[in-house]
């Protein structure tokens, strides 16, 4: 007897494995793009530490906010985590939204989240036109 799995099992096996979100998808493209465009020389590396940086400490607050919001505690006030993404924290924020499922389905905080977004890569660039 063959030991292969049927189609049926095979179907099974791949309907169990977890789908990447959009939203995770386009956070680790952000955070590729970061790193080659810093390899590549086209981002300096203080702005790409900057990003990283800002990045890692947005969700941390995310993550902060999230507990929080579990255990009835103290928030972190929405402005706080808007002002991070503006800040260069927004490939972070994207992160914190897709893994912790935060804030990602409030309209009012994402319509605000995505200005910043849009904001922060035209003054990115805007700054490495400026530097160059």
């Amino acid at each position: 007897m063959s030991r292969r799995a049927t189609p049926r099992k095979r179907a099974k096996a791949t309907a169990d494995a977890p789908a990447l979100s959009p939203r995770t998808a386009l956070a680790l493209l952000v955070a590729g793009m970061l790193l080659g465009c810093t390899v590549a020389g086209w981002l300096p590396a203080w702005l790409a530490g900057w990003m990283l940086l800002a990045s890692v400490w947005t969700f941390a607050l995310y993550w902060r906010d999230k507990r929080a919001a579990t255990r009835t505690q103290q928030r972190t006030p929405e402005r706080t985590l808007q002002v991070l993404a503006l800040l260069g924290g927004w490939p972070g924020a994207l992160f914190a939204q897709s893994l912790l499922r935060h804030k990602n389905r409030k309209v009012s905080f994402q319509q605000v989240f995505w200005i910043c977004v849009v904001a922060n890569a035209a003054c990115t660039m805007a700054l490495l036109r400026a530097f160059a």
